[in-house]
């Protein structure tokens, strides 16, 4: 699977049905080439038009099945939230 088709995919969280949205960014092992994590944007700020200031950092082994049009995993929506670098 390209990235591409990768970043259409809508993340669903199986915990609580939640959507937290599409991947934006992958973390990968240099060393490896292995995919370590997915990077989803996370809540908006104040009605969406000052940007965001955290994203979900979503282990690989959280992802429980890659579909057609979602991506579902298995995560602490709040544990995997983290504040964005820039």
């Amino acid at each position: 699977m390209r990235f591409c088709e990768l970043k259409e995919k809508e993340v669903i969280n199986c915990r609580n049905g939640q959507r937290l949205g599409y991947v934006c960014d992958l973390d990968f092992d240099s060393c490896t080439a292995k995919i370590r994590c997915l990077i989803v944007p996370g809540p908006c700020k104040i009605w969406g038009i000052l940007g965001r200031e955290s994203e979900y950092i979503i282990d690989i082994a959280c992802v429980k099945q890659i579909g057609s049009d979602v991506i579902l995993v298995d995560v602490d929506e709040e544990r995997c939230l983290v504040g964005c670098k820039y």
